[in-house]
C-alpha cells in the first residue's frame, strides 16, 4: 500500500472550524465576544507585558533574591584523587592538569581533594591538596612541593 498526496487528510476530529466572533447573538459569540464588559482586556489595544499587575510592584520584584553565585568559583578548581590518572607524567601542576582537560582552562588555582584512588606516584608542583588526599599521594609514595 503506497501514500499518495492526493490521498492525505488530517485525522478525524483534530480540525475544528474557526470560532467567527463578533457575527451575532445566534452565533455565539456576539456583542462582546467574549471579551467581557469595559476594563483594558476588552479594548482592541488591551495588552500588557508579562507579569505586569496594574502598576502595583510585581511579584517577582516583591520576592526577596536567593542564593549566592561566587565570582570565584571560575577561577578555582576542585580536582579528584582519581582524576590525576587522566595527567601524563609524574610531575603536576595547573599547565598538566589544563592541558589533560581535569580542569578548565580558567582556572588560576587547583585543589586535590580525596575522592577515588590513586594507584601511580606522582608529584605536585603548585597545587593544594587536603589532609586525605595527600596522605593517599604520600601513601602511592608520590609528594607534594610547594
Amino acid at each position: 500500500m503506497a501514500l499518495r498526496l492526493n490521498e492525505l487528510a488530517p485525522a478525524a476530529g483534530s480540525k475544528r472550524n474557526r470560532l467567527r466572533v463578533g457575527r451575532g447573538a445566534s452565533a455565539g459569540q456576539g456583542k462582546t465576544c467574549g471579551r467581557g464588559v469595559k476594563g483594558q482586556r476588552a479594548r482592541k489595544s488591551g495588552f500588557n507585558k508579562v507579569g505586569f499587575e496594574g502598576g502595583q510592584t510585581r511579584l517577582t520584584r516583591r520576592l526577596p533574591k536567593v542564593g549566592f553565585r561566587s565570582a570565584m568559583k571560575v577561577t578555582r578548581a576542585e580536582v579528584r584523587l582519581s582524576e590525576l590518572a587522566k595527567v601524563e607524567g609524574t610531575v603536576v601542576d595547573l599547565a598538566a592538569l589544563k592541558a589533560a582537560g581535569v580542569v578548565s582552562v580558567h582556572a588560576e588555582r587547583a585543589k586535590v581533594v580525596l575522592s577515588g584512588a590513586i594507584t601511580r606516584a606522582v608529584t605536585l608542583k603548585g597545587i593544594g591538596a587536603t589532609k586525605g588526599a595527600l596522605a593517599a599521594i604520600v601513601a602511592a609514595g608520590g609528594k607534594v612541593e610547594g
